[in-house]
């Protein structure tokens, strides 16, 4: 049974419209203008149990507005979703127990308190049972390295540092279901593999399914086997990472390395890079069999692979043709 089950969920916002110049701020003092803005079209996916999934979007996508439906800040506007059960929006004691929403730009500890006492308001607040709540923080704060900072302010910790205890304090009542925004958001290599690290081994560990959306393609490589990509309040792809370039890319990359020299390549794919014993080529899909077949054939050779694109390149063909399709379908509403 699906832990989240998300059916055709929308989310319009009301903003203000106001022309420039002092008359028309006057204007918009005694009549205001607004204009709806679709945030979230009608999405619909689910997560299973144990389950991490990349939530990749551009800003604006409709990412972090999801995940406030999901975890029940905002009442949707049309559709439905159930979290273990629970209609977020309704936002029920033991539903805000099982459900952990953490953003990277966001602070949810008490700033002029040390750790160890917001994480005790955390546990007297969820009605976290004494001996559980000392057994995890003890096993948290060693997976985290953080036994330095609980007794230190907020407000005194690094980003680094604050992203870490922000973590263990949300995990402290044992979610089932963790909504990550932006985890790693401006942190160093180090903090951001050790954040990786320590959400997936509760991952593995608990069960726990995570929705996870963020701007650094290596927190998705290597918490995720499949991804889900929102533009512009539209699902584009859901689905494995493989499938993702299999769907926005047409070429993989062949780089082989020689005992001799290169000849002439013409005709086996755009050369990306060369020398006299390595290239790198570009290579439509269906040809990559024949053209490493035929390097094989032609040279001595001392290394060969094929190499889909970086993930980033991926996700940045897919953002541009949503929006051609976007572009497409609203020349169409107009013709």
């Amino acid at each position: 049974m699906p832990t989240v089950d998300v059916r055709s969920l929308r989310k319009d916002f009301k903003v203000p419209v106001r022309e420039t110049g002092l008359r028309n701020s006057l204007r918009s003092l005694v009549r205001r203008e607004h204009r709806i803005v679709e945030a979230v079209k009608g999405v619909s996916f689910s997560l299973e149990p144990g389950e991490i999934v990349g939530f990749l979007g551009p800003n604006g996508a409709g990412k972090t507005t999801t995940l406030k439906m999901l975890s029940g800040l905002l009442y949707p506007d049309g559709g439905e979703a159930h979290v273990l059960g629970f209609r977020p929006e309704r936002r029920e004691a033991e539903f805000l127990r099982r459900v952990a929403l953490i953003m990277g730009n966001r602070n949810s500890l008490q700033w002029d308190l040390p750790v160890a006492d917001s994480l005790e308001l955390r546990r007297a607040i969820y009605d976290v049972d004494r001996s559980d709540f000392e057994q995890r923080k003890t096993e948290y704060v060693e997976m985290l390295d953080v036994g330095d900072l609980v007794t230190k302010p907020v407000r005194n910790l690094s980003l680094g540092e604050r992203m870490k205890v922000e973590i263990l304090a949300s995990l402290l009542p044992h979610p089932q279901v963790l909504f990550l925004d932006e985890p790693t958001i401006g942190l160093d290599i180090t903090m951001q593999k050790r954040i990786r690290e320590f959400v997936a081994t509760y991952a593995t560990e608990t069960g726990a399914s995570v929705l996870l959306t963020s701007h650094y393609m290596a927190d998705v490589t290597a918490l995720a086997e499949r991804v889900i990509v929102i533009h512009r309040g539209n699902i584009l792809f859901d689905g494995g990472l493989t499938g993702l370039s299999d769907r926005f890319t047409a070429h993989k990359t062949i780089v082989v390395a020689v005992a001799g020299e290169l000849g002439d390549l013409a005709g086996l794919g755009r050369v990306v890079e060369r020398n006299a014993f390595k290239a790198k080529l570009e290579v439509p899909r269906d040809e990559v069999a024949p053209v490493a077949a035929r390097l094989l054939a032609d040279y001595s050779v001392t290394d060969l692979s094929i190499e889909d694109p970086p993930i980033e390149d991926v996700i940045e063909r897919a953002f541009a043709i949503g929006d051609a399709q976007e572009a497409e379908e609203a020349g169409d509403a107009l013709s």
